[in-house]
């Protein structure tokens, strides 16, 4: 069981996305922009953050080289699901592995068990 920071502006899709990840035996603490994560972050330290990149206010990469500056925190493995296509990740894939990103998955093609086989494989490389 892991403890999950899902970060999705969107309430429909986060109430989907929650209650797959909580299917599979896993807590998870859902967010709905980056400022809300990062108190959420000090609050509970997770195992694996679930990141939209297109959050209002803040945008995932912001928040991403926000956490990363930490350093406590730059070992939490990251999982991108979001509406942005992955074009960048093909043009600069050494920027995705800075920033710590283990496994992107576009929105309109990705199944809730792609998501869920995504978390086991982070947790797998991290055990």
């Amino acid at each position: 069981m892991a403890q999950i920071l899902l970060i999705e502006p969107d309430r429909l899709l986060g109430d989907t996305y929650q209650a797959a990840l909580q299917h599979h035996s896993h807590q998870v603490s859902w967010c709905f922009g980056a400022q809300d994560a990062i108190a959420a972050i000090d609050t509970q330290l997770p195992d694996i953050i679930i990141l939209e990149l297109q959050l209002p206010n803040h945008n995932g990469v912001e928040f991403l080289y926000e956490l990363r500056s930490y350093s406590d925190l730059q070992s939490i493995p990251v999982i991108v699901l979001s509406h942005v296509p992955p074009v960048l990740r093909a043009i600069s894939p050494v920027f995705w592995e800075q920033l710590g990103i283990t496994a992107y998955h576009y929105k309109p093609l990705t199944k809730l068990a792609d998501i869920t086989r995504s978390v086991d494989r982070a947790l797998a490389v991290t055990a």
